[in-house]
Formats: C-alpha cells, structure tokens, sequence
C-alpha cells in the first residue's frame, strides 16, 4: 500500500508528502512522470529510490484524485 511508502512530516520540505526516509516529493515524481519519464529513467536518476516507491507516488496521486469533490458554483 501507498502508505508503507509515503510519509508527511511538518519538518520535511514543509508537510509535504515524501518518499520515507528521502525529501524526495511525491508531486517530483508525478511530475517527472507526467512528463514522460519512465519508471526505468527514474530509478537511474535517483539510484535510492525503488520501483514500489515510485509506484505508490502514483498510487497515492490516484487517491487524492478519486476522493476529489467538486461542487457547480455556476
């Protein structure tokens, strides 16, 4: 699960939700992935990182997404 992976520290680059352990943010990740890179290039441009770390960025992004409420003020 993603929260074996992602933690969030009032200390660590201000609340932000990291990978555990790194002050490597999850929104980096997607970021990085939303630009077209690969889970491979990610794993060789942060050799610390894991394929499961990466996955749960994702994992996580998809939650806040899917518990999203939008409300028409129009």
């Amino acid at each position: 699960m993603w929260y074996d992976y992602i933690e969030q520290k009032n200390d660590v680059l201000g609340g932000k939700p990291v990978i555990k352990g790194t002050r490597i943010a999850v929104d980096l990740i997607l970021e990085k992935i939303g630009n077209g890179d690969t889970i491979e290039e990610l794993l060789l441009a942060y050799p610390r990182l894991t394929k499961s770390e990466i996955l749960a960025c994702i994992t996580y992004g998809a939650n806040l997404v899917r518990n999203e409420i939008f409300i028409d003020v129009a």
